[in-house]
């Protein structure tokens, strides 16, 4: 064999080790992702990458939403849906904003931000408005009785930009007098989960976070739940919608919807729906969210800004 021959050979088996070693790292939230093809026309067994903003955990999010997922790609004939958690809401919204997903559940303020600015559209949204909302738990036997009483304490959220969990439990706190950077200590512990147990195990006076965690940490824990307690309830906004990236086949996603959509009227989608804790799909698109811009313009401009803490 030539000698040129060899050394291309010998670069050619490098690059293949290179590239399985690299291939192993377990960081799914920085590996690219790329689709699969074959010789089958174009599309018919493409994977496409659905991501999921941090309600939970990596580990209960897939235990919760993989069974949905499984459903939905059942029923696809030939696409498939692949999904992906994230460790942190920053890292959610970085491969949200860079279009990293094919297909994305945001919170409705990331809606609002992917549809305007990143190439994203929104095509349905969960029902339930109403627990589109934030809570604030004390422990029972915390002595918080008024959000007065949360003066010189700490406070946890889980992230700066979550929306109906920390941002909405700030107007609430700042409306009723407090001064968010002078009267509190605020605490952003990455997760809905991480901001529950702070107060249960007493690291704070209060946490916040908005109705599904709590009901998910009610029937997982119920001895740790049962300290604490729901002191106060806020408004609510559009709850959250999945978006698809301006790129997607039109009748893939008026599909993905339909299914959606349907899940309510058979059993075992009914099943799911209950499991995620969705009553059901309704119809949306992006002027459903315009309410949320509007609060986002105005949190921003009153309160602070959703990515700074």
């Amino acid at each position: 064999m030539a000698r040129a021959q060899v050394l291309r050979l010998g670069l050619f088996m490098f690059a293949g080790i290179a590239a399985l070693v690299t291939a192993g790292c377990d960081d799914r939230a920085q590996t690219p992702y790329l689709p699969t093809y074959s010789d089958s026309p174009a599309d018919s067994q493409r994977i496409y990458l659905f991501g999921i903003h941090p309600l939970h955990n990596p580990e209960t999010l897939y235990a919760t939403y993989q069974p949905a997922v499984d459903y939905l790609n059942a029923r696809l004939d030939g696409p498939r849906l692949k999904l992906e958690a994230s460790r942190s809401y920053a890292a959610f919204e970085e491969k949200l904003y860079k279009r990293r997903f094919d297909f994305a559940l945001p919170n409705s303020m990331q809606i609002g931000i992917a549809t305007a600015e990143h190439g994203y559209h929104a095509f349905t949204k969960i029902d339930d408005d109403s627990q589109f909302c934030g809570l604030i738990l004390v422990r029972k036997d915390g002595g918080i009785e008024t959000v007065a009483d949360l003066r010189g304490k700490a406070v946890s959220y889980p992230a700066p930009t979550a929306l109906a969990a920390t941002m909405l439990p700030q107007e609430f706190l700042r409306a009723n007098g407090l001064d968010l950077k002078r009267d509190i200590e605020n605490l952003y512990v990455g997760s809905q989960e991480s901001s529950i147990l702070s107060v249960y195990l007493g690291k704070v006076a209060a946490a916040a976070t908005w109705p599904p965690p709590w009901t998910k940490f009610q029937h997982e824990h119920p001895d740790q739940a049962s300290a604490l307690m729901v002191k106060w309830r806020t408004k609510s906004l559009p709850h959250n919608g999945l978006v698809a990236r301006d790129d997607m086949p039109p009748d893939l996603v008026a599909h993905i919807r339909d299914l959606l959509l349907d899940m309510r009227n058979n059993d075992e989608g009914r099943a799911l729906l209950a499991t995620i804790a969705v009553s059901r799909f309704v119809p949306a698109d992006d002027a459903t969210y315009q309410p949320t811009r509007d609060y986002v313009r105005w949190f921003t401009a009153t309160i602070r800004r959703p990515e700074d803490p």
